[in-house]
């Protein structure tokens, strides 16, 4: 079947462990927009702020820094980002137990899509939950 349905019907949402958004950036020309809307989430976010990657990792064919978040902020967060990624791409995807399908057919692209490397993404994992946010929010979104 298609369209995320199976012979017993459609998925359950409770699938749905936690968030990540990937935001993308060009190291030569747009990291300093990058560190201001990795700043700006973090005044205004309860997130865990992961590492910057300046090379490939992983799936990602291009220089990204990883947002994890809990399944709660997501209604306030991804629009937020909707609105203030600004030439940067962003991945959001579900984690579930399925790496692979959550990166490659249940995401949201905001900004233009860009490659994720299949096979560098197992089929099946542990269920990921959100990691215990780093960010101290200053400001309301």
């Amino acid at each position: 079947m298609t369209g995320g349905q199976d012979a017993d019907g459609p998925r359950s949402t409770g699938e749905i462990a936690s968030y990540h958004a990937h935001i993308y950036y060009d190291p030569a020309t747009t990291r300093p927009e990058a560190e201001r809307l990795r700043n700006w989430i973090g005044e205004r976010f309860s997130v865990t702020l992961g590492r910057w990657h300046d090379v490939k990792v992983g799936p990602h064919d291009q220089a990204m820094y990883q947002v994890a978040f809990a399944r709660e902020i997501f209604p306030e967060f991804v629009p937020w980002l909707m609105l203030n990624h600004g030439r940067l791409s962003v991945l959001v995807h579900p984690n579930t137990t399925n790496p692979r399908r959550d990166h490659l057919d249940d995401p949201i692209w905001i900004g233009p899509a860009l490659a994720v490397r299949a096979e560098k993404l197992p089929e099946h994992a542990e269920m990921e939950p959100a990691p215990a946010p780093n960010t101290h929010p200053v400001h309301r979104p």
